[in-house]
């Protein structure tokens, strides 16, 4: 079984490059996703608690996609920089 490193010293520059892009491809997608769910379970769960439906509902779906753009957001940011 070959190691993870030495896998990756056998790629060449290029290639290495090409999986860095699909995996902040990846994070990038599930960080927008993930955020979104969050904010619409939360507000789902705090309306069925506090009986005001639809409304915190929509509140948090709208704070989940906009926490969701800020975190793709700083990832592009910190991509930049490296």
């Amino acid at each position: 079984m070959i190691s993870t490193s030495a896998r990756w010293r056998g790629l060449d520059e290029d290639r290495r490059k090409e999986w860095r892009l699909l995996g902040l491809a990846a994070s990038m997608g599930i960080s927008i996703v993930l955020a979104t769910v969050i904010g619409l379970a939360l507000g789902y769960w705090l309306d069925k608690v506090f009986d005001t439906s639809p409304w915190l509902t929509l509140i948090f779906l709208v704070l989940g996609i906009i926490a969701g753009f800020r975190n793709l957001y700083i990832m592009g940011k910190r991509s930049q920089n490296n």
